[in-house]
């Protein structure tokens, strides 16, 4: 009970310091020394069914909205799809997928492909949630024991059209694997339980982006409220609980930010998904970069709206920051993002005259406005041409704020937040000028996190080798002290440029045993200790040092046990070095967590054919693919099954399929040759 009264206390002396400060200062420079409450460490998510209990009205409405209705369970009534014309065709994968309903309204996804008329091949997964509002798209995730994957068809709403993903097209189509990681799961839903040592792994996920996600944790303001403490909230400020309109005008954004400035992001050393809160500020916790071109504005990535409003002179103009009219709300004229969104409200049912009175409030004279577009002659011109009303005829974002498709999600069209006079075609038609990666929400990013930046581009988003030579500039190995300070960057880097020599060098300045006692030793919820022993692995793998790489893969694991590649990586290095009860072991223990997982059904059969087991070989080769009929490993080991048991024209079969969807093995058309002899 005493800890609870000192919270309580501390609240009320907080609220009562607000009523002393000056409104001369600067809100950019009020520093925030009334810390809220719902940012210690102690304070705890409570749900949005909590929040409920006492602003009923506002739940309501929120979850009409797209938040409200990011996630859920794949049902009838979440889906918007259109199910009667669901087949849709990869011509670059030779796959064919349909939706359909099945057994107790389950949602499935039928994949198969055809030869002429006939089926050839078929696989049937069922669907478990649905992302997205519907408002743009509906795509699809399935949770094979705790791990989350996004399924390859997406249902886009405003065309009524199926279609692969975002990221599946144009020859990149990952079927059933894409990972939903800790990144992506953060912005789309609720905070998840996730699992430390996965990468896609949760305990429990919630449904729908919750009133937390703006507000922080719930459990202070609970407690004061349950013991019936009360804070005038029109005169002081209730630092149990944020309130984002009250904040800063660069942590206001920032709540937004946290999911609206979607790019490259980059966490700062030993932070996570789960350490921002509103009201802190973003870049204490993440970077985010986007590519940036000359005469390229008129391009923008579907969740840019913060960035693309902060270019507009309208925001620029519409404050300014020594001219604090209002204490508790500083940024009440200004144009940020909840002048003209309500978040508690669908902007379904907003009508245009909210959007338009944003703009109204800035565009009068004499009290009257001075919007072009409301000048009587114009009005009548318009109005005798598409027999409008004048109040219909006012929009001023259809010209000022113009949809267009964004470069990253594909058969949606979104409104662009950079507020300014229509652009021509010539000015879009400019030729484009790459001039590096830039921190959107970041002035001075230090010099790790622009080197970490270029390569999560390349690995990430586009495969150009200047990102990785701009990375280069940034990480210094002139000395042991910065390699360490460097360390798991240089590594990904390096193995990134296929430079495996380098990667072991940099293990050698250090000392194996020193990297894996005092350096390479943390968990962490984006597994990067785990990751650069995993690269530190396989660099040892291809230039043929087994022994050295088993040191590291076991690090991998024991840093990341629920991560397939590490475990599938590591019982394959266990078999290579002659230890087969370990391998099995570990083969195990990956299907366990995914029993879909190609690789160690393939590596688990190759290891039966070594032990003289070569139906039980056959058997896991098959199963692998029924999964991915298409896999090179697996093609390539049933050749050489096949091959074994003295079957030359099931070998020829098998290498002729292989080298159809993948004509760059070498080894396979170096045998098929050899046969043909």
């Amino acid at each position: 009970m005493r800890l609870i009264f000192l919270i309580v206390l501390a609240a009320t002396v907080f609220s009562s310091c607000t009523d002393e400060v000056k409104t001369t200062t600067s809100p950019t420079e009020k520093k925030d020394t009334l810390v809220y409450l719902n940012h210690a460490d102690t304070a705890r998510y409570v749900g949005i069914n909590t929040c409920r209990l006492c602003h009923q009205s506002i739940y309501n409405t929120f979850i009409e909205t797209g938040m409200g209705k990011s996630f859920a369970g794949a049902t009838k009534q979440k889906s918007a799809g259109d199910y009667k014309h669901s087949v849709i065709y990869d011509a670059f994968s030779d796959f064919y997928y349909k939706s359909f309903w099945g057994k107790n309204d389950s949602l499935y996804f039928l994949e198969f492909r055809l030869q002429g008329k006939d089926t050839i091949y078929k696989r049937v997964e069922r669907c478990d949630y649905i992302i997205g509002s519907g408002h743009h798209t509906n795509s699809h995730m399935q949770n094979i024991s705790g791990h989350f994957n996004q399924m390859p068809m997406t249902f886009y709403t405003q065309k009524k059209e199926w279609h692969l993903p975002p990221g599946f097209e144009n020859g990149v189509n990952t079927r059933f694997t894409r990972k939903i990681g800790l990144e992506c799961m953060s912005c789309h839903n609720a905070l998840p339980d996730f699992v430390m040592g996965s990468e896609n792994k949760y305990n429990h996920v919630d449904e729908g982006i919750n009133c937390e996600r703006c507000h922080g944790p719930g459990s202070v303001h609970m407690q004061q409220r349950s013991m019936g403490t009360k804070i005038d909230t029109t005169n002081y400020i209730d630092y149990s609980i944020v309130n984002p309109s009250k904040l800063a005008i660069d942590l206001q954004f920032d709540v937004c930010q946290r999911c609206h400035l979607q790019g490259n992001a980059v966490l700062k050393e030993g932070k996570s998904f789960y350490d921002f809160k509103p009201g802190m500020k973003l870049s204490d916790y993440i970077s985010v970069f986007l590519p940036k071109y000359a005469n390229a504005d008129d391009e923008f990535i579907m969740a840019s709206h913060a960035d693309r409003l902060k270019m507009s002179q309208c925001f620029i103009k519409s404050f300014k920051p020594y001219e604090v009219k209002n204490k508790l709300k500083p940024y009440k004229d200004a144009l940020t993002c909840i002048t003209c969104h309500n978040p508690h409200v669908s902007v379904k049912v907003t009508g245009n005259e909210v959007f338009n009175n944003a703009c109204k409030n800035c565009h009068q004279e004499g009290g009257k406005s001075n919007l072009a577009c409301t000048d009587k002659n114009v009005v009548a011109a318009k109005n005798a041409k598409h027999g409008h009303a004048p109040a219909e005829l006012l929009n001023c974002v259809g010209c000022h704020m113009p949809k267009s498709g964004s470069i990253d999600i594909p058969h949606v069209t979104v409104h662009d937040h950079y507020i300014r006079k229509p652009i021509t075609k010539k000015e879009k038609d400019k030729i484009k000028t790459f001039l590096g990666l830039y921190a959107i929400n970041e002035k001075a990013p230090d010099s790790l996190t622009k080197a970490k930046a270029y390569v999560y581009q390349y690995e990430k988003f586009e495969q150009k080798g200047y990102y990785l030579d701009s990375a280069v500039k940034y990480l210094s190995i002139k000395n042991k002290d910065l390699i360490i300070k460097n360390f798991n960057a240089l590594v990904q880097l390096y193995f990134l440029r296929n430079d495996y020599t380098k990667v072991i060098s940099f293990v050698n300045q250090i000392g194996a045993a020193d990297l894996i006692k005092t350096i390479l030793n943390k968990k962490s919820y984006d597994n990067q200790h785990a990751w650069t022993c995993y690269r530190i692995a396989e660099s040892y793998n291809y230039l043929n040092k087994v022994a050295e790489a088993l040191t590291f893969f076991e690090q991998a694991n024991k840093l990341a046990p629920f991560v397939p590649d590490f475990t599938d990586k590591l019982a394959t290095c266990y078999a290579t070095n002659g230890n087969n009860t370990l391998a099995h072991q570990y083969f195990t223990e990956t299907l366990k967590e995914n029993p879909k997982y190609v690789s160690a059904i393939t590596n688990l059969g190759f290891l039966y054919l070594t032990e003289g087991n070569s139906n039980r070989a056959e058997q896991l080769y098959m199963q692998a693919l029924e999964l991915d009929p298409d896999n090179e490993n697996t093609l390539l080991n049933l050749a050489g099954l096949y091959n074994f048991k003295g079957n030359k024209l099931e070998t020829k079969n098998t290498l002729k399929i292989l080298l159809k969807k993948h004509p760059d093995n070498k080894k396979a058309a170096q045998i098929l040759s050899a046969m043909a002899k």
